[in-house]
């Protein structure tokens, strides 16, 4: 994959978002099928003809690499969940994988559980939030311009995270759970427990920019909110939505997404019974 713009979904999320906002950038963009990635941490599953309005027998697979040319964007699909207990591992092998390819910029898009939003702003409708390795505190001047609000419970000098960037830097063993839970409140070592967590901390031990997109939401229809988190990948690329087909656009109010951009229809049910997270990451 040579094309400046890299999405990929490799972790998980509530209400599979990201990977449904993947679908819709890889619809509205017109993208192409280029090739396929190997993992032995993403779990196994095969489907039929993921974009297609009548399956054709083009097999779907776990991880898929997609390229657009006219909009210089490249995009990697993620179908099913990371093996148990291997997200550091496979956090690792992607920043490997994105630093050796001359990438400078990650950025991760994931939805969050709307059970543990603490502060609700409902005159704003949807909010996006946002994590940066551009300052220390996790701000970035830009994402605070397009109005969106840095992750509230972020705190590097927290024991979780500098844990969990010890381990992205190799210099801690892994262990199945961080090591001082019993120790914190409950909401102190949650969000560094996700996978975009890891993501965040490995493609920041490669010294890589990371941007972090996240937004709140439920598990059910999460139509709004795939179509919120693909808007705002747009804005941060400094396109607008509708410079990708208009497909954003004009599929906005409707019930559910068309066959054609509707990967989970036919393959990733698999997914969605062994996991409720999912994650994705854009790299520029």
């Amino acid at each position: 994959m040579h094309l400046t713009f890299l999405l990929v979904p490799p972790a998980l999320s509530i209400g599979n978002v990201g990977q449904l906002a993947v679908d819709l950038l890889v619809a509205s963009s017109k993208a192409d099928r280029v090739g396929f990635l190997d993992s032995p941490y993403v779990l196994p599953c095969v489907g039929n003809d993921a974009y297609g309005p009548v399956p054709q027998g083009q097999l779907a697979l776990p991880l898929e690499a997609y390229e657009s040319a006219s909009n210089g964007i490249a995009l990697i699909q993620q179908r099913s969940p990371v093996v148990k207990g291997r997200m550091i591992e496979f956090a690792k092998k992607l920043a490997d994988y994105v630093a050796a390819s001359g990438k400078k910029h990650v950025i991760v898009l994931s939805s969050l559980d709307f059970g543990r939003c603490q502060r609700i702003d409902m005159s704003t409708g949807s909010q996006m939030h946002y994590l940066s390795s551009t300052d220390s505190d996790g701000t970035d001047d830009y994402c605070e311009w397009l109005g969106w609000k840095r992750l509230p419970d972020y705190n590097p000098n927290q024991r979780s995270w500098k844990y969990l960037s010890t381990l992205a830097e190799g210099n801690a063993m892994l262990e199945d759970s961080l090591p001082f839970e019993g120790e914190l409140e409950e909401e102190e070592y949650y969000y560094p427990s996700l996978p975009f967590a890891a993501l965040f901390s490995c493609f920041k031990a490669k010294a890589l920019k990371v941007t972090c997109l996240l937004c709140y939401c439920s598990e059910g229809d999460n139509t709004p909110d795939a179509f919120h988190l693909a808007e705002a990948a747009c804005k941060l690329l400094g396109r607008s939505p509708s410079d990708l087909h208009g497909i954003l656009h004009q599929l906005r109010g409707q019930p559910c997404f068309p066959s054609e951009i509707v990967c989970w229809c036919n393959c990733v049910f698999i997914h969605m019974c062994w996991a409720q997270w999912h994650v994705c990451v854009l790299v520029f």
